[in-house]
């Protein structure tokens, strides 16, 4: 990381060094950021039964999603106003507060509230740490270095399942690892005031509070709608709240369209190429919620393991997950081509899934690892390619929004999934029966996803859009 290609950074007057830290500090953000994540995957089932939490999981998920899903799109385009690095700190504080707040919690319904709010700061943190890399380097070196991004992702995916499963299991208990990760976060965030340029709009647009508005009313109706019809005497109101969403979506288009600063810009939502693939995004959220949220819930409840056994069992698809990000960088760098690795893993991603679908208590621990193994594989370069076109389908000026959205679009996926997963998971009388539904849900999701990207339109990776 101390030698720098000479590319970096060519308009602005930035010593290599202070770049460098730049660097560095977007490298030790996302990575603590997904240590964090992967601990606390393993250590859910074990909060969930300390708390007796089980008929709250789906909200666990879904409230959190949907306040990441807001505060992505928000802080995307506050980023290109007020540059990246303001809003990375502010997310970061937000994230670390809730962290707080998180550990403190007594009751199953205080940690949903309290995880709620750690979202709203935490969810924009991947996707700006990704939006920054686009600042620090030209088109020709983007796909590279968003691909080496995946690094601290990966070694995050090395340790953090472990080391969910072992603080959990120890005298320390799971709530360290919440106020474990604030001081991991304040480290991340000096590192970011020191090396980030500050680069804010020199004229900032008013915020379209009209088009936010929409957008929350669209997505929490669509959470809330998909939740309560998986309860019958809620399913009145669930229908009504669709019908609900689906005119706030309507009425969220109509005000980007008008509006002066739009919070998602109209030339984002026209684009075939990057509505294509948010949509893929969208729907392969099923597929990842269901190994990484409910196949330790199998693992551990179903097949008898133990956390600490779970997390290392997981390791396999976390790796493989994370670091294909990397070669995927370089061979996008190369080709210039996406298109093919699009249809390698999601097609990879299928078979694996609907493997899931035949497993039972009995499924030996080695089967469990390959299978979930190579859903990682076929995971692995998607988040890079969802990135990339991001930021290549879309002018320099809305890279924040682009990326911002790609990401939203994936969050509102992982708001809606789990009221279907968990209605799927409840609609059988055992818990086996019900997870096998939930991989089976995850596979068609990422069939459908398949053959989306069989249409995707190819884009130039060279240059700029204008």
């Amino acid at each position: 990381m101390t030698s720098l290609p000479a590319t970096i950074l060519p308009t602005d007057r930035l010593t290599r060094r202070k770049a460098a830290i730049g660097l560095w500090a977007i490298f030790i953000t996302q990575f603590f950021s997904f240590l964090y994540i992967h601990a606390r995957n393993i250590a859910q089932p074990g909060i969930i039964a300390e708390l007796d939490g089980m008929t709250l999981f789906s909200w666990l998920i879904a409230l959190p999603a949907l306040s990441g899903s807001v505060s992505t799109l928000l802080f995307g385009k506050l980023s290109d106003i007020y540059g990246r690095r303001a809003i990375l700190l502010l997310s970061s504080g937000i994230f670390a507060l809730g962290l707080g707040l998180s550990a403190s919690a007594t009751t199953m319904a205080s940690l949903v509230a309290a995880t709620t709010f750690m979202s709203f700061g935490h969810f924009p943190i991947i996707p700006l740490c990704f939006t920054a890399i686009g600042d620090l380097f030209p088109p020709a070196q983007r796909a590279k270095w968003t691909g080496l991004l995946n690094l601290p992702t990966g070694v995050a995916a090395l340790a953090g399942p472990v080391l969910g499963g072992v603080v959990a299991e120890s005298a320390l208990g799971w709530r360290w690892l919440y106020w474990g990760t604030i001081p991991l976060m304040l480290i991340a965030s000096a590192l970011l005031v020191m090396g980030l340029p500050d680069r804010p709009q020199p004229a900032r647009p008013t915020i379209d509070l009209s088009g936010t508005l929409a957008m929350i009313v669209a997505t929490s109706t669509l959470t809330f709608g998909f939740s309560w019809l998986g309860t019958p005497e809620q399913r009145g109101m669930g229908a009504v709240l669709l019908v609900i969403s689906v005119v706030a979506w309507i009425g969220f288009v109509l005000i980007e369209n008008r509006a002066e600063a739009p919070i998602l810009d109209p030339q984002v939502f026209r684009n075939r190429t990057f509505m294509t693939a948010a949509a893929a995004a969208f729907l392969s959220l099923f597929g990842t919620l269901g190994i990484m949220a409910y196949s330790p819930i199998f693992a551990q409840q179903v097949m008898g393991v133990s956390p600490t056994v779970s997390g290392s069992m997981l390791t396999p698809y976390s790796l493989l997950t994370a670091f294909l990000g990397i070669p995927a960088g370089f061979l996008l760098a190369r080709t210039k081509k996406y298109k093919w690795m699009y249809l390698l893993g999601f097609a990879v991603v299928t078979v694996a899934m609907f493997s899931m679908w035949f497993f039972t208590a009995d499924t030996p621990i080695w089967l469990y690892i390959v299978v979930t193994a190579v859903a990682g594989f076929g995971f692995g370069a998607i988040p890079t390619i969802n990135t990339l076109v991001a930021q290549f389908s879309v002018p320099r000026r809305l890279l924040g929004v682009a990326v911002g959205a790609m990401f939203f679009f994936q969050m509102v996926g992982l708001a809606t999934a789990p009221a279907l997963l968990g209605l799927a998971q409840r609609s059988t009388p055992d818990l086996e029966g019900g997870l096998k539904l939930v991989f089976l849900m995850g596979a068609a999701c990422t069939l459908v996803s398949l053959l989306l990207v069989m249409t995707i339109p190819e884009v130039p990776m060279e240059v700029e859009t204008g």
